[in-house]
């Protein structure tokens, strides 16, 4: 006789990166371990919509996309509760760091360890 196994669905994961290689890097990584992967996406507005019509259980997001910074989608998702991590080479920058306090930063160039940690520390389902 068989059992029917219950699968439990994999967390969700919002990828905003506009380098097209890093945000290959990034949504492979995040696959390997475990996520469900929406995007990359590489611009404000599709991140936008996106993020209004998913559940999501956590977001890693690239601060500038060539020139357009992503605080709108970072507002949005706090503003759901949704965990944020922000990968930037930009965040230590006084003007935007006050915008950014209480976020998790990973610092460009990104190490997957790094991100891992913080995937442990920041995300409350992480998949095993």
């Amino acid at each position: 006789m068989q059992t029917a196994r219950k699968t439990a669905a994999k967390p969700t994961i919002l990828l905003l990166e506009d380098d097209l290689l890093l945000a290959m890097d990034m949504e492979e990584f995040l696959g390997e371990r475990g996520y469900d992967v929406i995007g990359p996406f590489g611009r404000v507005g599709e991140a936008l919509e996106a993020a209004e019509n998913s559940r999501l259980d956590g977001a890693v997001v690239d601060l500038n996309l060539h020139g357009e910074m992503s605080f709108p989608v970072i507002e949005l998702l706090r503003s759901r509760h949704v965990p944020v991590i922000v990968c930037s080479g930009y965040a230590e920058l006084p003007e935007l760091k006050h915008r950014l306090t209480g976020l998790p930063m990973l610092p460009k160039p990104w190490s997957p360890m790094r991100l891992d940690n913080l995937l442990k520390e920041v995300f409350s389902t992480v998949p095993r």
